[in-house]
């Protein structure tokens, strides 16, 4: 029996937010060049959005390009961003289809203008779209995120909107280029590393993580709905004692 089917519909984590990791690794183990680890992660991808609707997550995000990456060669930068325009063109349909809403966060002006203006097109075309809200992390990083949004808030005090006592965690929150998206309850990373890497450091101050062992190619749907099941048999205490919470 399917893991799935342990799973309690009214205990669902509303956001999921996954560091997909292991690709060229996954590749190289095959005698493959890592291009062919990251078009088999796109692969990885359907699945993932595929089971996250069927199961009524709201909130997927996927860290699917770092700031950190665009110090990678720039032959596998280029296939990268050839797979993120061909997988958007491939996908579109089956987004609206499916009622996904499509955004992404992070340093978007960084990416490649054909790039930038294919991820805006989709943006605006599945604004409406309500089932699950798919969150790509592009040209992204934490420390940058929070740096923009010190910037944002100073400049803010600096032209007389804000006094510096009235700076309180949710003015922060609201400078994130996830202001308008609620925090991760769990986190995934998959390939046996156990680090966060740069990713939602504000946000994850409470998630719960899970590391899976496996290459991101590897996972399936089955390791996804463990990584469900897992989170929900676990105590979330949020600096509460046990006794407390229950």
């Amino acid at each position: 029996m399917s893991i799935k089917n342990k799973i309690i519909t009214e205990k669902l984590p509303k956001h999921i937010a996954i560091i997909m990791d292991g690709n060229g690794r996954w590749a190289k183990e095959k005698g493959k060049i890592r291009t062919f680890g990251h078009k088999k992660g796109v692969e990885t991808v359907r699945k993932i959005v595929e089971a996250s609707s069927e199961i009524g997550i709201k909130y997927l995000t996927l860290y699917a390009f770092s700031m950190e990456n665009w110090k990678r060669p720039k032959y596998e930068i280029n296939a990268l961003m050839t797979l993120l325009v061909q997988a958007i063109n491939r996908e579109a349909r089956n987004l609206m289809k499916n009622d996904i809403r499509l955004l992404a966060i992070g340093n978007l002006e960084k990416l490649p203008k054909k790039v930038n203006k294919k991820f805006h097109e989709i943006i605006e075309k599945t604004k409406n779209n309500k089932s699950l809200n798919l969150v790509l992390a592009l040209s992204y990083s934490s420390r940058w995120e929070i740096t923009n949004a010190v910037q944002k808030i100073a400049k803010e005090i600096k032209n007389g909107n804000l006094n510096l006592e009235n700076i309180n965690e949710e003015t922060i929150t609201e400078n994130l280029t996830t202001s308008k998206i609620p925090d991760p309850e769990l986190l995934i990373r998959t390939s046996g590393e156990n680090r966060i890497s740069n990713f939602l450091l504000w946000q994850i101050a409470y998630s719960e993580l899970n590391f899976c062992g496996k290459y991101w190619p590897a996972y399936e749907k089955e390791d996804f709905y463990k990584a469900i099941y897992d989170f929900q048999n676990r105590e979330r205490r949020f600096g509460k004692t046990s006794e407390q919470i229950k």
